[in-house]
């Protein structure tokens, strides 16, 4: 059997990821956000509100279950936040807490528990797969908080690979940027103060022209990337590459 554990699966790409790999028989899926919206003989639901540290610690473990007839076990970090859109200087301390806490500490802390349970574990495919963002290698103003979380999650996701590597563990991992989603994050950047974000226009035009692409269709590419990890130019990827 393959689990798949994927961290903000009731809604967008996360949802649509656990859905697609649950018309596969031979997967399993744990979806971990606050609330459930699957139901599904092979999917668990695993309750976690990313922006309460005391409760993450708490209950993290319960994730990773032994999994005893895993052929493969993968972690998706999919889960994330853009935040409140405004300049530094101009912004609350806790706004850039709360950010953090979602788009880097967590997904660090399930990738060190993902690791401490199934880095050893023979004969079985492991990967990490952390949703990114372009984000991360551009810099786009009132968005200080998230380009800098994703640019983080790069790094930590480079730094990882490095250490399996001499470790010689076989798990792979992957900082994938899933480009232009058409999800609730665009709506929110949508609505944004052209004075606090001075591309919004052009985000509005993306709507408007049908550039944003399906989280169904953005699913497929992770799932290509999961298949054929060979595909991906370096652990830093885009689904440009798929």
């Amino acid at each position: 059997m393959n689990y798949y554990i994927i961290t903000g699966a009731s809604r967008g790409l996360g949802k649509a990821l656990a859905e697609a790999l649950l018309e596969d028989e031979n997967n399993c899926v744990v979806g971990v956000s606050r609330n459930s919206t699957i139901t599904h003989a092979r999917y668990r639901h695993q309750p976690l509100d990313f922006s309460d540290i005391a409760g993450v610690e708490h209950n993290l473990h319960k994730v990773f279950a032994p999994f005893e007839d895993a052929q493969k076990l993968v972690l998706v970090n999919n889960a994330g936040v853009i935040g409140e859109i405004g300049y530094v200087g101009q912004s609350k301390n806790e706004h850039f807490e709360f950010v953090f806490d979602v788009n880097v500490i967590v997904p660090a802390m399930l990738m060190n528990l993902f690791l401490q349970s199934y880095q050893h574990r023979p004969n079985c495919k492991k990967m990490i797969v952390n949703i990114s963002s372009g984000a991360g290698q551009r810099a786009k103003d009132g968005w200080a908080a998230y380009c800098a979380s994703k640019a983080a999650l790069d790094m930590l996701s480079q730094t990882a690979q490095l250490e399996q590597d001499q470790l010689g563990t076989g798990v792979q991992v992957f900082s994938l940027s899933p480009g232009l989603i058409d999800t609730e994050m665009q709506e929110q950047i949508r609505a944004a103060d052209a004075g606090q974000f001075s591309s919004v226009e052009q985000f509005r035009d993306y709507k408007a022209q049908g550039a944003l692409v399906s989280p169904e269709d953005v699913a497929q590419k992770v799932m290509k990337l999961m298949e054929e990890p060979h595909l991906a130019s370096a652990v830093v990827c885009s689904v440009r590459d798929f």
